[in-house]
């Protein structure tokens, strides 16, 4: 399995033959070089997609329709766009499993929004959410973007996640700080890593806090498209 970070709180997961794009967000994205861009997309299967602010939206609908790539995600926005868009779409909710090929992948709560701007304000578009990704003979926590909550007990005690990619930037999520105490209270992560920071300056710019308050944990503080081997 190899898990790629393309910046903020975009991933490639590499597992035997489905390549998931999770929050792909390419335009824009102030840390992936544009010459990156087609590396980052190539061979993918499936776009995960956890709530539709812009850092994490903006790329996927262009995406499904130039790959031709199905869109999983929650089930009152995949459901419209199923209607509204050309593209394949797995719909679910929070509390569903659904089986991509060998991979399964469970929605989980998280704390967060999940707003888009209109001419007449913020509308919603779906509700935040998080996956636990079974593939590989390991369980991957993608936390999304969320503060700590008291989820993460009854989360971490049945899926048993050994892989925990956790956004961990503040302002807008839970900080290092926040990260290394959600890890340690609820679950029992062999490999953490953080993700939803260094992207812009309001952002945490290290992980240091997290590794040094993880000492038994394998921290990686990734390198956007550098492949993380596990």
């Amino acid at each position: 399995m190899k898990i790629i970070w393309l910046g903020h709180g975009s991933f490639r997961i590499e597992t035997g033959d489905k390549v998931l794009l999770i929050d792909p967000w390419l335009t824009g994205n102030p840390v992936l070089p544009e010459v990156a861009h087609d590396a980052a997309i190539t061979g993918a299967t499936h776009i995960l997609l956890t709530h539709v602010h812009f850092d994490h939206v903006v790329d996927v609908l262009p995406l499904a329709k130039k790959l031709g790539l199905t869109v999983v995600g929650q089930y009152d926005l995949i459901g419209y766009w199923s209607e509204t868009e050309e593209i394949k779409t797995i719909g679910f909710n929070k509390g569903g499993t659904v089986d991509l090929g060998g991979v399964k992948v469970s929605m989980v709560n998280a704390t967060h929004s999940s707003t888009f701007a209109t001419e007449d304000g913020p509308r919603a578009g779906g509700s935040e959410c998080g996956y636990m990704i079974a593939a590989g003979g390991h369980m991957i926590y993608v936390s999304g973007d969320t503060d700590i909550m008291a989820d993460m007990d009854w989360m971490g005690e049945y899926y048993q996640p050994d892989i925990g990619i956790l956004c961990a930037g503040g302002h807008f999520t839970m900080d290092m700080r926040g990260a290394a105490f959600a890890a340690k209270k609820y679950f029992d992560f062999k490999t953490v890593i953080p993700c939803h920071y260094k992207s812009f300056p309001i952002l945490e710019q290290s992980a240091e806090t997290l590794i040094k308050s993880l000492p038994n944990v394998d921290v990686i503080e990734p390198e956007v498209m550098q492949a993380i081997e596990i």
